[in-house]
């Protein structure tokens, strides 16, 4: 009797999310402006209550030898509050070099990497892109784990994110 009440408390506890794959595709536009500076960006995922519960992305100038690269990630006003300014930068899977402008994709598996297991419920997915000499854009997908069946969210930018869609499927 004792095995059968263990057994029935131990699953009740281990009631993971069934395993996801999440893809985000965001497009940094090409300006035309007299001064161009790759913008740093940051990727990450919001739950309901707005807590930070996964870093996936940050890219910064990593290479900046005369200065620290990270001193400009500050400028990502929302996610450096929120969960930034908390990191011993560069995290290792997360931080990565600026990127130029184009279509980039990132892909997680849930479990693995900086998607970690993540419980039921609503979130949001947000992208934050602050360019030096630029301006500052923040966009959000939301989004309920674990999903059901196929999902894609897009939002567009109007400055310096260009398309970010978020793709999840179980």
């Amino acid at each position: 009797m004792r095995l059968t009440v263990s057994l029935i408390g131990t699953s009740l506890i281990a009631t993971p999310a069934i395993a996801g794959d999440m893809t985000i595709s965001i497009t940094i536009p090409q300006l035309r402006v007299a001064e161009y500076h790759r913008p740093n960006v940051a990727v990450w995922i919001e739950n309901g209550e707005g807590e930070v519960v996964a870093d996936l992305a940050t890219w910064y100038d990593l290479r900046n030898r005369r200065e620290d690269g990270a001193k400009w990630l500050s400028d990502l006003r929302t996610w450096w509050r929120r969960s930034g300014r908390a990191l011993d930068l560069p995290v290792d899977g997360v931080s990565g070099p600026t990127r130029a402008p184009g279509k980039h994709v990132l892909h997680f598996t849930e479990g693995h990497g900086p998607l970690h297991r993540l419980s039921a419920g609503p979130y949001r997915l947000l992208v934050e892109a602050a360019r030096e000499v630029g301006g500052r854009e923040k966009l959000a997908i939301p989004f309920t784990w674990p999903p059901k069946g196929n999902k894609a969210g897009t939002v567009r930018g109007e400055s310096e994110l260009g398309a970010v869609t978020l793709s999840i499927k179980p």
